[in-house]
């Protein structure tokens, strides 16, 4: 029996130390799990979205009960040097600045080189909020 429903998976974006980038998910369809690798963040959120349609594929298959999805949503949480690979126009310094970070601290945050601690983390994740606000209540 084929249900209609919806998905909302939340995965997880990082830059390795091989300099690829990797998707992945604790969310799955049967026993397949999902994930997508690239030579950018870009490209690992593809491979990882091809990953769930080829999960779905697998069960319907193996004649497992899939539901239909009207619906698939993805939450990414990136690292920092995943996000700012998938967010490459925001600038690093003027963001630092915004952000009231250390200039050449975010940079080694960008590279990988370096981690931000818990409440340097907290002051990125809230400018990150704030412009995305700031922007989706913007027109032209």
């Amino acid at each position: 029996m084929i249900t209609e429903s919806t998905m909302k998976i939340k995965a997880i974006i990082e830059k390795g130390k091989d300099g690829l980038y990797a998707a992945y998910s604790e969310d799955h369809i049967g026993n397949s799990f999902f994930g997508g690798f690239g030579n950018s963040a870009s490209e690992a959120k593809k491979d990882f979205i091809d990953s769930i349609q080829e999960a779905i594929a697998e069960n319907i298959a193996e004649g497992l009960d899939t539901p239909l999805f009207k619906d698939i949503s993805v939450e990414y949480h990136y690292d920092l040097p995943s996000f700012f690979n998938c967010f490459d126009f925001i600038n690093v310094r003027k963001f630092a600045r915004y952000a009231e970070v250390n200039e050449s601290k975010m940079r080694a945050y960008k590279s990988g080189a370096a981690y931000p601690g818990e409440k340097v983390t907290a002051r990125i994740v809230k400018a990150i909020k704030t412009i995305g606000t700031d922007l989706s209540s913007a027109s032209i």
